[in-house]
């Protein structure tokens, strides 16, 4: 099965969770960071890179020679990618979202297949070899991210087939078009939400932006029972029970979370309390899905 732990807003905890489920996972597991512009995965659960791949966008490269200036490959992108300026035709390559169309009603045939880097893939292993790691990571001053993840999805399908295992994503923040590229693509989103005004307010708009999609949907409420936040524990836990959502967890606000965060760590070997919380965490996944978690 395919895990989506996504949130409303950054530092509501996702990579906390992640990190410490995949500490204490029983099946084989494959740790994605999909967060390709900025990944924070490997600073909790340093990888053994065995292999980086670069991920390229095909776009077109223009052979002037055999150009006609028709103004076909203009008319067609969407993205304003090509522009023709009086009789030269000029191509973005930045701005091209790969779709192709210009390729097939260029009717000289001018335009050539080049390349754009989007990014790179690095595989390997975490946790001594017990969990395998994927991560993508963009090329500075790339835009577009879609791309990359749907490379990032191929290259956990060819796992599974090498190794079937569980899946845990580490989802990018909000609710942008790769944080719902991911959800698209699991089975089950776990949303970790923050009681707090801010925290909570995105909490409210993550869920309604995954609720069309189908997926089933669970939360995991993180820093509960901050001093003086009681109201906003209530607020969480009332809007769960008005929307029929199940709350996993409640993990507590600790200021040695946050210490052990800082520095890296996994919470989930602070001690043998808390690695208690993620295994009860864990166990309570098995439970909400109602099968064991396999693909």
């Amino acid at each position: 099965m395919r895990i989506a732990i996504a949130s409303g807003k950054g530092g509501a905890g996702k990579t906390t969770v992640t990190s410490s489920l995949v500490s204490v996972w029983k099946s084989s597991c494959i740790a994605v960071d999909t967060d390709v512009e900025a990944p924070n995965l490997h600073l909790f659960l340093p990888p053994v890179i065995r292999k980086r791949q670069q991920i390229d966008l095909e776009v077109p490269q223009l052979n002037p020679e055999a150009c006609t200036r028709c103004g076909a490959c203009r008319n067609i992108c969407s993205y304003k990618a090509i522009a023709q300026f009086a009789s030269r035709i000029t191509i973005f390559p930045d701005m091209c979202h790969g779709c192709g169309g210009c390729f097939l009603v260029c009717p000289a045939q001018a335009l050539q297949r080049g390349k754009r880097e989007l990014g790179v893939l690095e595989e390997g292993t975490v946790l001594d070899g017990r969990a395998r790691f994927l991560m993508g990571r963009t090329r500075i001053g790339e835009a577009m991210t879609p791309p990359l993840l749907r490379a990032v999805h191929q290259r956990v399908r060819e796992m599974l087939e090498e190794l079937p295992g569980d899946v845990l994503f580490d989802a990018p923040p909000g609710v942008s078009c790769p944080t719902m590229t991911v959800a698209e693509a699991a089975d089950l989103v776990l949303l970790v939400a923050e009681p707090t005004p801010f925290g909570f307010y995105d909490f409210r708009l993550a869920h309604q932006a995954f609720q069309p999609l189908g997926v089933p949907l669970a939360v995991i409420m993180n820093r509960s029972a901050m001093p003086g936040n009681a109201e906003g524990d209530e607020n969480v836990r009332a809007y769960c029970r008005e929307n029929m959502l199940p709350i996993l967890a409640e993990l507590p606000f600790s200021r040695e979370v946050a210490e052990q965060y800082a520095q890296g760590g996994l919470i989930a070997e602070m001690s043998p309390l808390w690695r208690q919380h993620f295994e009860q965490l864990r166990d309570a996944i098995l439970s909400f899905s109602g099968e064991k978690l396999h693909v």
